[in-house]
């Protein structure tokens, strides 16, 4: 069971080579998986038909009960035949329907098969988390789905739109899960619905919830709307998803619940009066529409109406014709789009009013579109006739609101059979004054699928008791009723025959006056969701617009005094009301007097930030605050902590330096006397509030102080270093989060800073291209010598000829020559020491990133292309694999993060021992080495070259006016210098 769904994904990961090499037959093997999984599902038939189920599970999250657990009961076997039998049929189908020269097809290929994956998976599951899980899966994939042609602004619109809609459902579904699952004690969905949690007014809400999110998964009003947009789709995903897949995940989960939460009071109003308006307003919607895939997508609407109605009445004999409804509803529904998709590529048209005589050009696809289409009808001896008798019977024998429900359900079975008919005259039937629509000829292969399909409901006519004792084990799960229904073709002569015959009989009356039915419809016609959606979303956008205006006035200052304030007057609000420091330690002033003095320092120079006036002395001051608070930790004893505080500093301030180079040198920001005597006192408030906070936080522990247990555990594993075990091993999910978020967020920034990396990098001016920002930028100095005259004999640094001699150090150059692999070596030492000794990956790379940033203050972005020629991206994302790597490990023992040691002895050095938490550092490292070169590449170098090409266009205005234009010493430009990082 597991193997056949993981085989979905597996062969989806390996489409785009499958398409690339075998072309639209790529298909037939994408169908393998869900064919595989077809065959194995009718082995299945007789157990499940049993009472029994076949069950697989694996525990995901222990401490909170959540597993990925599959069982295959009856209704599962019911989905599992749908999902799977009809992806097969319509895998197959599309390799008929494209064309080897079909755009993205690889892409289209693999996002399918993997949306068959994802809802088998999600019809299987046994787990309510996990059930959510492959549920946003399925929304995901039928968003790339939907929006498969992304070049058209209306595929993008309703792909977009059936992710809104079905995804804000799907959270609200969550959160009724969550409670579900706390109100139970479980999540398992078996167990659950074999112990129902008490009604309350919590599991009341829940069911709400879930209801939000099954309903608007199958398009259920008032979420209809994304349905019909999504026809923007090809043909084969409206015939897969939305007809026997997707949007019949909602109805199962309905069908899933019903047993054990029918009985909650809001359950039956919501299902019933919802169901019923939805199968109304779809089967009136599609009577006066004109594009045949509009016209079934209608029908798709109002069909899933009367399946969600039925599936959550909550009896036995409605459950039983809800099973067979879905079976039936199927096999029509599916061939009908897959014919449609035929005659449009046949006909290269589906509007109705220019299709004619289509029956008579292609009478073999004719035929198998009428036998699907009077399935849908209701007409025996079809299955669909078999499944509306049934639910007739079931609804007639209910109590007065299923009566009335019945009444809605044969007035919308009017309507279903009139857009039917309307569906097959307008698609086959030679119409008077339109000439003949030509068409081409059709392969067999192209028309087997909806021909299995139509087959299929025309056999399982009479055979529907073949499918009497799968369905009703399903049935059975709710309360036995006192002459249970069973599935047969006929009953005899009865009142759900008669409604029967009357629904045919008006249907075919609103047939016949279609004219005059579609004008009342439009004369009558509501504004559609899909408009009253947009104006929503219009005015969302200004109402966000004008908050924004509003809000956001582009003054940083007000910014954080805004949320200071806040932040003040909340902690100020608890704190007085509270009062948590009765009771409380009080705090010492210092341990030692040392700490007074490094504080006071720190804080005199964090106050003369509030004063200057100058971005560098700002600078400056800040990060004298960050060291002050590194020696801070020196004298308490946390050296590992100095260590980091000190490394991250001295890279901010080089950093904080470099962005300074391209802003003014004061402040912009006038502020006035008044402004300035507010700000002052507001942060010194919020930093005494968050003092207070810390104190009263430190004071309120009341569990034992975890510190020592982790001593404990480091030593017993041989190590030393508290520090860096938590890092890399006892807390190591912390650091796998904050490794990730810090590469998306250097990510993130060079991505921003390198946006018009493409507009610039042709366009650089040839005079600056082998000299850096430093050499181009002012006059030469009189009375030096220029050029290789004043060149030292040697160079020290690698691409040290791009700066200018008036410009370049020696003694920098060398003390950035001899330091350079000293540090580098000083990294690996505090990345392996780590164990024993203050270090750590983290620190490491920061070390490493100082000795790259020391080469390029020395000799300039060429410099550091030199010392670094990789890109910086293969180091983070080496140093994420790695990381990675290390966690997936630990699965092999059943735990991610699992740390294994290994105990070995070499020669010369002796006894010795590696473990993974030393792999996962290396990860680190590597991941910090990355971010910070590719922080120096975009502040640096990137700032680099817009000075250069600025020194250079005012060089060309200085030329163009005859002016004696400022530039670089003389001398041919240096080979050694690389590549433009």
């Amino acid at each position: 069971m597991t193997a056949l769904v993981l085989c979905h994904f597996v062969l989806a990961a390996c489409a785009r080579p499958l398409v690339r090499r075998l072309g639209t037959r790529a298909f037939v093997v994408l169908a393998l998986p869900p064919a595989a999984t077809t065959c194995w599902a009718f082995a299945q038939w007789d157990t499940v038909a049993s009472g029994a189920s076949v069950t697989w599970s694996w525990t995901w999250i222990p401490a909170y009960d959540v597993t990925v657990g599959l069982r295959l009961d009856a209704l599962a076997e019911l989905m599992v035949l749908l999902a799977a039998g009809v992806g097969t049929l319509v895998l197959l189908y599309c390799a008929s329907y494209f064309t080897d020269g079909t755009p993205q097809l690889a892409g289209f290929a693999g996002n399918l098969l993997a949306f068959t994956g994802a809802m088998l998976a999600l019809v299987l599951t046994d787990d309510l988390i996990a059930l959510y899980v492959f549920w946003e899966l399925t929304t995901v994939f039928s968003y790339l789905l939907i929006g498969y042609d992304s070049e058209q602004r209306h595929s993008r619109r309703s792909a977009l739109q059936a992710l809104t809609v079905t995804t804000f459902g799907g959270l609200a579904m969550l959160v009724g899960f969550l409670i579900i699952g706390q109100a139970a004690g479980t999540y398992r969905i078996s167990a659950i619905l074999a112990d129902p949690p008490p009604t309350s007014l919590a599991v009341s809400v829940a069911v709400v919830l879930i209801l939000c999110g099954a309903l608007s998964k199958s398009a259920i009003w008032p979420f209809s709307l994304w349905l019909p947009n999504a026809m923007a789709a090809p043909t084969p995903v409206s015939a897969y998803l939305h007809a026997a897949a997707m949007v019949k995940a909602g109805v199962y989960l309905v069908a899933r619940l019903a047993p054990g939460f029918a009985d909650v009071p809001v359950w039956r109003p919501v299902v019933l009066v919802l169901g019923a308006a939805t199968m109304l307003l779809g089967g009136w919607r599609a009577l006066r529409l004109n594009d045949l895939k509009l016209v079934l997508a209608y029908g798709t609407v109002s069909q899933l109406g009367f399946l969600t109605l039925l599936a959550g009445v909550g009896n036995r004999d409605a459950a039983l014709a809800a099973a067979v409804m879905i079976l039936g509803h199927a096999l029509f529904k599916a061939p009908l789009f897959l014919v449609t998709g035929i005659v449009d590529h046949a006909a290269g048209t589906r509007d109705l009013r220019r299709l004619s005589g289509v029956g008579r050009a292609l009478p073999y696809v004719c035929a198998v579109a009428v036998t699907a289409a009077a399935s849908m009808a209701a007409l025996p001896p079809l299955l669909g006739f078999a499944a509306k008798e049934a639910a007739f019977d079931a609804l007639l024998h209910g109590d007065t609101a299923d009566r009335w429900a019945l009444g809605l359900t044969v007035a919308g079975s009017m309507l279903t059979v009139a857009y039917t008919a309307r569906f097959v005259w307008g698609a086959f039937w030679r119409k008077p004054r339109v000439a003949d629509t030509p068409v081409h000829r059709v392969g067999p292969a192209f028309l087997a699928p909806p021909a299995v399909l139509a087959a299929c409901g025309l056999v399982l006519g009479p055979g529907v008791g073949w499918t009497d004792r799968l369905l009703s084990a399903y049935a059975d799960t709710f309360p036995a009723s006192a002459h249970p229904y069973h599935l047969a073709l006929w009953h005899g002569w009865g009142t759900a025959l008669l409604l029967s015959a009357v629904a045919t009989a008006g249907g075919a009356v609103l047939f016949a006056a279609r004219g005059e039915v579609t004008r009342i419809s439009r004369r009558i016609a509501w504004p559609t969701a899909d408009n009253v959606f947009g104006h929503l979303l219009l005015g969302l956008e200004r109402l966000s617009l004008q908050t924004t205006g509003f809000v956001q006035r582009g003054s940083l200052s007000v910014y954080l005094a805004t949320t200071l304030l806040v932040m003040l007057t909340g902690q100020l609000a608890v704190l007085g009301v509270d009062r948590p420091w009765r009771g409380a330690a009080a705090p010492r002033l210092w341990d030692v007097p040392l700490q007074g003095a490094v504080a006071l320092l720190t804080c005199a120079a964090a106050l003369l930030c509030l004063t200057v006036r100058r971005r560098m002395k700002a600078v400056v001051l800040a990060g004298l605050t960050g060291y002050g608070t590194a020696l801070l930790f020196v004298v308490q004893g946390g050296p590992d902590l100095a260590l980091t505080q000190f490394c991250v500093e001295t890279v901010s301030m080089i950093v904080f330096v470099l962005v300074l180079r391209r802003m003014p040198v004061h402040f912009q920001e006038s502020v006035s006397s008044w402004r300035r005597a507010v700000r002052i006192p507001v942060a010194l408030a919020a930093a005494a509030t968050l003092g207070v906070v810390v104190w009263v936080a430190a004071a309120a522990r009341t569990a034992a102080p975890a510190g020592a247990a982790m001593v404990e555990e480091t030593a017993h594993h041989g190590l030393k270093d508290v520090v860096a075990t938590i890092l890399v091993d006892l807390r190591a999910w912390d650091t796998m989060g904050e490794s990730a978020v810090l590469a998306a967020a250097a990510i993130g920034v060079t991505s921003l800073i390198y946006l018009h990396r493409r507009a610039e990098g042709a366009g650089a001016p040839a005079e600056t291209r082998g000299h850096t920002a430093w050499s181009v930028t002012t006059t030469p100095l009189t009375g030096l010598p220029h050029g290789d005259e004043g060149a030292p004999e040697r160079g020290w640094l690698a691409a040290g000829d791009t700066l200018a001699p008036e410009h370049r150090s020696i003694v920098f150059e060398v003390v950035a020559r001899l330091l350079f692999h000293p540090i580098l070596v000083l990294s690996v030492y505090l990345l392996f020491c780590a164990e024993n000794m203050p270090g750590g990956g983290f620190v490491a790379g920061l070390v490493a990133g100082v000795a790259l940033i020391t080469r390029y203050l020395a000799g300039g972005r060429f410099e550091l292309a030199e010392a670094a020629p990789l890109q910086p991206g293969l180091f983070t994302g080496l140093g994420l694999f790695l990381s990675t790597g290390v966690a997936l490990l630990g699965l092999a023992d059943g735990t991610v993060l699992h740390a294994w040691t290994y105990h070995g002895h070499l020669p010369l050095i002796g006894d010795f021992h590696f473990g993974t938490p030393v792999i996962f550092d290396c990860g680190v490292y590597l991941l910090v080495l990355g971010v910070v070169l590719d922080i120096v590449r975009a502040l640096g170098a990137k700032i680099d070259r817009q000075i250069e090409r600025a020194a250079a266009a005012d060089r060309a205005a200085a030329g163009q006016t005859g002016g004696a234009p400022p530039g670089p010493a003389t001398g041919p430009a240096p080979e050694t210098g690389g590549t433009t990082p």
